[in-house]
């Protein structure tokens, strides 16, 4: 199976860098017990915790401001009580799973987008907030290598005689970086594509909302590192820097794990490792988990509210959008707080309880019930962890199992050790997740999900480190003795023991089930019956791409009604639909998603080529990236005519066509078939002409039984049939459009502009209300600085492709119609594959990579 070694990579990184940094944390603590590192957490000084807090705040108070900038340098400002609410929500959920700047994304894409922003705009704006973090994270070393340098090298332990000349190597970056913003008049050009710099005041803006950031968030930990050591806090800053860096390379979330073997490897000789842990975990609660918690008693808030009809009064905090957004943003969020409430669950279970809160209830209950809840609290962390993914993917069964779940590990939590604090977390998950039912919709089978590589390396993560901990918070026991069946009230090392068994095992257990499903079957292509219903679906749709269904050389997936359809193709890993979800809208979703499954489960790229703006929110809740691929020139019929003089050459080319004899004549369905031996001839001809073959996939091609199911457009000069087109309509009289247009060499000259004027005036008469004339490819890319890199190179191929196509050609002709131009999309896994996939769409469409090089 080597084509799915690269997918691993990164889960496999991921599982390496936390085994290193176990192995780090186990020979630094090895003379410490798991009751030394929660007595150093429980002796931190109160002020010193109030401190962290006040800390906290600033650090997630300046954090928008990355939001602000990057908004302003994209000229697009936003009201300051919306850019807070949409950097809130982000940060509080990336915090927690990785680099803030890259996971919050999506989160900003959904609240950017409905707020106005084009996609264009919001990938240069996530860019700048990326380039402010690098830019801060570049100054803040800078400052601690010139200012402390020798303090810092004996920290840091680093091979050189002094580190002045490093931290001048940065500052100068930065200085440049200032310089070239005061002459912004000057763009970096390479080609067609400009890169300019920002306003000075933008810049020093970027450098001073960084620079608080990592400032104040490094304070965070300083200030929870136990006095009386004597350490500066520039060395320590630096320590931070570097440990942050390692835990965002190692694409860990949160960089869990690798950023605490970092700091404690570096701080050890100079603080005790129980120490430095202790602080390690008072900054994880009060950094990371108190903003999530907060964000989700927000989240409480709000649902709380809208299901109370009060959206109004939640739109004047976050401008208005935000109800409608947040049905989608709930899953993810949800997702995480599920996970991070099974890994509480899953942790509380591995380590040992408050022995005063177990005497209490050892005296009031049986003993029995004590192991049972300590047992079951556990096997729910485990349901927790893996119902997270689930939830994620918006599964309705998800959402009763993981209710069900919560409530168990509540009572379980209590009945074990009256742990009121985790229960109180699982009760604020269950809050949150109680009024969201809309948001989870689907109908799939749980153990029928695909798990992302990089979820599985999570749970497999979490399965290494809670194993690691249990053992190491019962170092000194022998586990080979029959301790493992031990049942007292004091017998917390059994209990715990016995919990990881059950998690392990629940882990093992759901992943056999998983193997031993039945595979998906291969996709075929349709049947006539099949056809039969695509023929159906493509009758009640608007789109008239729907009946490129028809042409019979595409699988077809249906819902579980049988209204709603994609059509797609296989080329290598590619699993390519044609178009977004055709039919009924609330089946789209479902339909969508059961495509990604279906494709996820043959080890496939789920690939929507040619998608409207209307289904992206689909899309980015699938988890692919949006390519913009031209735009589509879409004709209104109701007020088209050929009087005016933007019409002139229109009028010309029609009346030149009739002077050399040329009529138009529609010829109804029911009739085709008596022409196509005729029209065979006609397109035989066109063929051998433009030496070139027969196409499909996105395009037609003759074939009798598919031409027979359209009405088609004739030109005739004389008696003779001079050119042809099959014709597209939509239901409800809503567009018409056109697939094969081939014509003989003894046509007119402009007899398919002759066929396409007629075509619209017959359609305007029979009460159609628009003519699709069909995609320009590549235009309407921007190219601005910062775009994604397919925004620069379809832009420089528009304007300097002429040589291999005629792209601005083809725009430029159908400017002549004065189309109205709507967007299209590739949506797709972007990175890498992207080469791979456009070539494999490629191949579909000319019958394989021969067909590709040939015209």
């Amino acid at each position: 199976m080597k084509f799915k070694i690269p997918r691993a990579i990164g889960p496999a990184v991921m599982a390496v860098a936390v085994a290193i940094a176990l192995l780090l944390l186990e020979h630094q603590l090895k003379a410490y017990r798991y009751t030394d590192l929660m007595r150093q957490v429980w002796t931190l000084p109160h002020s010193h915790l109030a401190l962290a807090l006040l800390l906290t705040a600033v650090a997630y108070a300046v954090l928008p401001g990355y939001d602000a900038i990057a908004l302003a340098y994209v000229d697009h400002p936003l009201p300051l009580r919306r850019i807070a609410f949409g950097s809130f929500i982000a940060y509080a959920l990336s915090h927690s799973l990785g680099f803030p700047l890259l996971t919050g994304g999506p989160v900003r894409y959904r609240f950017w987008s409905a707020w106005g922003l084009s996609t264009s705009e919001i990938a240069q704006a996530i860019s700048f907030a990326g380039a402010t973090f690098v830019i801060g994270m570049i100054a803040v070393a800078g400052f601690v290598f010139v200012l402390e340098p020798t303090s810092t090298i004996q920290l840091l332990r680093l091979p050189f005689p002094s580190l002045k000349p490093v931290g001048a190597v940065c500052l100068a970056l930065v200085a440049v970086y200032l310089v070239l913003s005061a002459t912004r008049y000057k763009t970096f050009r390479i080609f067609d594509w400009e890169f300019p710099v920002p306003s000075t005041r933008l810049a020093l803006a970027q450098l001073l909302v960084a620079v608080v950031d990592w400032t104040a968030a490094g304070a965070v930990l300083y200030v929870l590192l136990p006095p009386g050591y004597q350490l500066a806090f520039l060395p320590v800053l630096g320590v931070f820097l570097l440990a942050q860096f390692a835990g965002i390379l190692s694409h860990v979330p949160g960089g869990l794990g690798v950023f605490e073997a970092i700091v404690v490897l570096l701080l050890r000789p100079y603080l005790p490792a129980s120490s430095i842990v202790g602080s390690l975990l008072a900054y994880r609660a009060i950094y990371y988990l108190l903003p999530l918690v907060l964000a989700l008693a927000f989240l409480i808030a709000f649902e709380v509210q809208r299901q109370r009809d009060r959206v109004a009064e939640v739109a004047s905090l976050a401008g208005g959008i935000v109800g409608r957004w947040m049905p989608t943003l709930l899953p993810q969020i949800l997702s995480v707080c599920t996970f991070v409430a099974g890994v509480i669950l899953i942790v509380s279970g591995a380590t040992p309880a408050v022995r005063s809160r177990v005497t209490a209830l050892d005296s009031v209950l049986p003993l029995g019930i004590i192991e049972l809840s300590h047992f079951a609290a556990s096997v729910a962390g485990a349901g927790l962890v893996l119902l997270a993914w689930a939830i994620r993917r918006r599964l309705d069964a998800a959402y009763t199992l993981t209710i069900a779940i919560l409530v168990i590990g509540i009572v379980a939590s209590l009945l074990k050790g009256l742990d009121w604090e985790e229960a109180f977390a699982l009760t604020l998950v269950l809050a949150a997740l109680i009024p969201s039912r809309r948001a989870f919709y689907r109908k799939a089978a749980i153990t029928s999900e695909p798990f992302s590589h990089g979820w599985i390396a999570a749970v497999i993560v979490v399965g290494v480190v809670t194993t690691w901990l249990a053992f190491f918070s019962y170092k000194g026991i022998d586990f080979t003795s029959p301790v493992w069946w031990t049942f007292s009230g004091r017998g917390d090392a059994p209990r715990s023991l016995r919990a990881m068994i059950g998690v392990l095992g629940a882990l093992l257990l759901f992943a056999l089930s998983r193997k031993l499903r039945h595979a998906g079957a291969d996709p075929e292509l349709p049947t006539s019956r099949q056809l039969d219903i695509a023929a159906r679906i493509a009758a009640c749709s608007p789109d008239t791409n729907a009946h490129l269904a028809l042409l019979g050389d595409k699988a077809l997936m249906f819902s579980e009604t049988g209204r709603s359809m994609i059509m797609y193709g296989v080329a290598g890993r590619s699993w390519i639909a044609l178009g977004d979800p055709l039919g009924p809208e609330s089946e789209s979703g479902e339909l969508a998603w059961r495509f990604r499954e279906s494709a996820d489960q043959h080890g496939g790229w789920p690939v929507f080529y040619e998608v409207s703006a209307k289904h992206l929110p689909i899309y980015i809740d699938l988890g692919l990236t949006l390519f913009k691929l031209g735009e589509e020139a879409i004709i209104p019929l109701t007020d088209f005519s050929l009087e005016g003089g933007g019409r002139k050459a229109l009028r010309r080319t029609r009346k030149d066509a009739v002077k050399a004899g040329a009529t138009f004549e529609m010829i109804p369905r029911e009739d085709t078939h008596i022409f196509l031996p005729g029209l065979k001839l006609i397109s035989d001809e066109w063929l051998a002409t433009k030496r070139t073959k027969e196409k499909g996939f996105s395009l037609g091609r003759f074939d009798e039984e598919y031409l027979k199911s359209f009405p088609v457009a004739l030109v005739r000069v004389g008696d003779a049939v001079v050119a042809f087109a099959n014709v597209w309509v939509g239901a409800d009289h809503t567009e018409i459009s056109v697939d094969l247009m081939r014509y003989t060499s003894v046509a007119p000259a402009g007899v398919m502009e002759f066929l396409l004027i007629e075509l619209m005036l017959w359609g305007k008469t029979n009460g159609y209300q628009r003519f699709n004339l069909g995609m320009a490819p590549l235009s309407g890319i921007e190219n601005r600085s910062l775009a994604p890199l397919w925004n620069r190179v379809g832009a420089l191929l528009f304007s300097r492709g002429e040589p291999f196509y005629n792209f601005q050609g083809l725009r430029q002709y159908k400017e002549k119609f004065d189309p109205i131009w709507e967007p299209r999309y590739l949506a797709s896994p972007g990175g890498l594959v992207l080469p791979r996939i456009l070539t494999n769409i490629a191949s579909l469409i000319s019958g394989g990579l021969a067909g590709v090089v040939s015209k």
